[in-house]
């Protein structure tokens, strides 16, 4: 069970009074996250999610809940912090920084079809659209400078097989930043995989998980994305998934040449990242009942990426 913070009844009460939703008919915690704990709340009035920050910076608390407001209010689906009846939307409970929000309808999807990618592609699309001219300048925590930094102190515990393919993609890293940075910009969700997205059938109903949100490269929102959504389990793409999840989002947004040039590049750095962050995970939670993902599999999308046989659609 990933609750890192467990809850007794009388303190979600007392929590929970303030937002005149009703009483308190059932609550639990939720096991899918790895960061945060996060419990379903019902209450007489309806169905929420509840959060408690377990880590980062409570300072970046007051962005999460401004962009998840003006996503909100571009009637994109996602989650939003609730205010109590004197107007509060960021509270404390069991001494960690709290948030209640709207529960989303539908389900995961575990293996997705194009049409699947087709939908996810349209929202990250709306998603950076609905924030390019207006962007909330958040540097993320798991960026470029942070991969530069970690990388050759976690190579120490690779395999020595794995160090090429580290040491290389390091090195990409540092001789293409500046390239990276200069792309188009605009709010990235920086975590968009298939557990983080809500379907009924095939239609999308919801975005969680804002808490990887930063400002910086739409391409690199992308090719998060994209590794997750069309990764095969030995990390190769399915390219009918890729092809249907990048046309949907290029018909919303055409991409640049600065993009096309630096897409393959930008699929790698996405892996590095995640691969990066996965050893760090494994080994900080190692014995403990938290869902820790494998860091391999990462490592598997990356070797798969040294060559990409899949150009962007309709770059300009």
């Amino acid at each position: 069970m990933s609750v890192f913070t467990p809850l007794e009844r009388h303190e979600l009460e007392a929590f929970l009074a303030p937002y005149g939703l009703g009483r308190l008919r059932d609550f639990q915690g939720i096991a899918a996250g790895s960061e945060n704990s996060n419990f379903f709340v019902s209450l007489e009035q309806g169905e929420f999610v509840l959060t408690l920050i377990e880590r980062g910076p409570s300072a970046d608390l007051p962005f999460f809940i401004e962009l998840l407001d003006v996503l909100h209010e571009a009637d994109l689906p996602v989650p939003y912090a609730l205010r109590t009846e004197a107007g509060e939307a960021l509270r404390e409970l069991a001494e960690k920084p709290a948030l209640l929000q709207p529960r989303l309808p539908g389900k995961h999807i575990t293996h997705p079809n194009p049409h699947h990618c087709a939908e996810v592609g349209s929202l990250l699309a709306h998603l950076h659209l609905a924030t390019r001219k207006q962007i909330l300048e958040r540097k993320s925590d798991r960026g470029l400078d942070w991969m530069l930094a970690e990388g050759p102190s976690l190579a120490l515990k690779l395999p020595e097989a794995d160090l090429p393919l580290l040491r290389d993609a390091l090195a990409e890293i540092a001789a293409l930043k500046p390239k990276i940075l200069a792309l188009p910009r605009a709010n990235l969700h920086a975590d968009l995989f298939r557990d983080n997205v809500l379907f009924d059938g095939n239609h999308l109903t919801g975005v969680i998980d804002f808490y990887n949100a930063c400002s910086g490269p739409m391409l690199y929102d992308l090719a998060i994305t994209l590794n997750d959504w069309c990764s095969e389990p030995d990390g190769s793409l399915d390219h009918a998934r890729a092809q249907a999840l990048l046309g949907a989002y290029a018909s919303l947004r055409p991409f640049g040449a600065a993009e096309a040039e630096l897409w393959p590049a930008m699929l790698r750095v996405a892996c590095v990242r995640f691969w990066l962050s996965r050893l760090i995970a494994a080994e900080s939670f190692a014995g403990q009942e938290v869902l820790i993902h494998d860091p391999n599999e990462f490592l598997r999308r990356l070797a798969q990426r040294q060559r990409v046989d899949l150009p962007l659609p309709f770059a300009l």
